[in-house]
């Protein structure tokens, strides 16, 4: 009697073995080698055996090759369109990620409700929620409409006879953890079932030409739960981001084919849902009265100018300091105190610091230097900062102020808010109303104080 050929492969990384072991040796994590199934193995033998010469795809030169026109439609959320790129765009499928309870699935109920509102047939599929709850949530985002249909089911298979059987506009899946495979032989949420519904998902979207949203779970360290290959399949990867207590929530384009991933989406969460942001004046400070460890900077999110204010607290240290920062990267605040140290004769090394980005915002770029260190010189020396000064810089290792991009929208926007000074690095190209002090070191920033 022959004996049963076995192969096993590894979730992590796709290694084969054809015996099971604690330890993959590919990767060189634990426990992640699953059985395949006889299907799949005489799938992988048809194709490791598959004769290359019978493609008939032949290269072309690229200058022979014709150039789509992406044709892109709103999804009712204006913040949505300036994130994705524009809009839309048929055939693509797009991955949401973020915390729990911060808004994923309402923003998707939101646009699925406002696309159903204009005719356009759409399937939202649930495996967290039943069809009763959804249309709760419905009832408060006014998104009920005879166009949005619901399908609270967990079974790929399921799903995909729905799709075949009706002709839908988009597609949502809430979320891609909850779906599983009859064909594949492991538990819902697991990697390789993840990878495997994926791809299906991704051929239905091509194949019948229907954008897909899919919201997925995140880890620990907020990525995406699963494997990265997840997001390299899918066109499109957004997080949210923010505090779940706060009303703001900012949507941030990790991965875009179809556009840039510069500009960010700002949305407000009130009684009637996840909403575009009307005005971002005064969301990520107060202008009223700032308290010592307090400083304001201009950052620019894509093409998009908002005044934010940086929080510092400087303490004396009773075991060994901690540099803890939120919104703001920990090992550049190292750095800055490591400056501030060694050009200013600070002796932060004795004091605990620690740096918060008001509204739950993160920094990206580099011009908020010099706000983190008028911030902390402003908690260390417990004198308060003008309310009518913004510093904006990027600070190098040797103490020099350096230049910024887009200098000149950042000062509109604080002549627009009301300020009337700036500390910056260099003179404006474009004549301004706002009172300029020019700033090329960090020595300078303890004059204006």
């Amino acid at each position: 009697m022959a004996k049963k050929k076995t192969l096993f492969e590894c979730q992590a990384c796709g290694f084969q073995s054809p015996r099971w072991m604690g330890k993959c040796t590919g990767c060189g994590a634990w426990d992640t080698l699953v059985e395949l199934s006889t299907q799949q193995i005489q799938f992988l033998k048809e194709t490791a055996s598959s004769n290359p010469k019978t493609n008939t795809i032949k290269a072309i030169p690229i200058t022979e090759v014709a150039e789509d026109n992406i044709i892109r439609f709103s999804s009712g959320s204006r913040e949505l369109d300036l994130v994705l790129g524009g809009g839309i765009v048929p055939g693509s499928l797009t991955l949401i990620g973020g915390s729990p309870g911060i808004g994923k699935s309402t923003l998707l109920l939101k646009i699925a409700g406002n696309l159903a509102r204009e005719n356009q047939r759409v399937l939202y599929v649930s495996g967290e929620e039943s069809a009763s709850q959804i249309k709760m949530r419905a009832n408060r985002l006014e998104a009920n409409h005879n166009q949005l249909y619901l399908l609270s089911e967990i079974n790929l298979q399921s799903v995909l006879m729905e799709i075949e059987e009706m002709e839908y506009a988009f597609i949502v899946i809430d979320s891609i953890q909850t779906l599983y495979s009859e064909e594949t032989p492991s538990a819902p949420g697991s990697v390789t079932q993840v990878r495997t519904i994926t791809f299906e998902l991704m051929r239905v979207a091509k194949s019948r030409n229907i954008p897909i949203f899919i919201i997925g779970h995140i880890t620990k360290d907020g990525s995406i739960a699963g494997p990265r290959v997840l997001e390299h399949m899918v066109d499109t990867v957004l997080y949210f981001e923010g505090d779940t207590n706060s009303e703001l929530r900012i949507l941030r384009g990790f991965k875009n084919r179809f556009g840039s991933t510069n500009e960010v989406g700002i949305f407000e969460m009130n009684k009637e849902g996840l909403n575009d942001a009307k005005s971002m004046a005064g969301k990520f400070f107060n202008k009223d009265k700032l308290q010592s460890g307090s400083a304001l900077t201009v950052i620019m999110e894509g093409s998009r100018p908002i005044i934010i204010e940086v929080q510092a607290l400087v303490s004396e240290a009773y075991s060994h300091p901690k540099r803890s920062s939120t919104g703001f990267d920990n090992n550049r605040l190292t750095m800055l105190l490591a400056l501030l140290e060694k050009k200013l004769d600070l002796p932060l090394s004795t004091y605990d610091v620690f740096i918060n980005i008001s509204g739950g915002i993160k920094i990206n770029e580099p011009s908020a230097d010099l706000a983190i260190i008028a911030a902390i010189l402003s908690s260390y020396r417990d004198r308060e900062l003008s309310t009518e000064t913004i510093f904006i810089g990027e600070v190098s290792l040797t103490g020099e102020i350096r230049e910024v991009s887009g200098l000149s929208q950042r000062l509109k926007e604080i002549q627009t808010q009301g300020f009337s000074k700036a500390i910056i690095p260099n003179k404006p190209i474009e004549e301004s109303s706002i009172k300029c002090f020019i700033a090329d070191e960090v020595s300078k920033v303890v004059e204006w104080m």
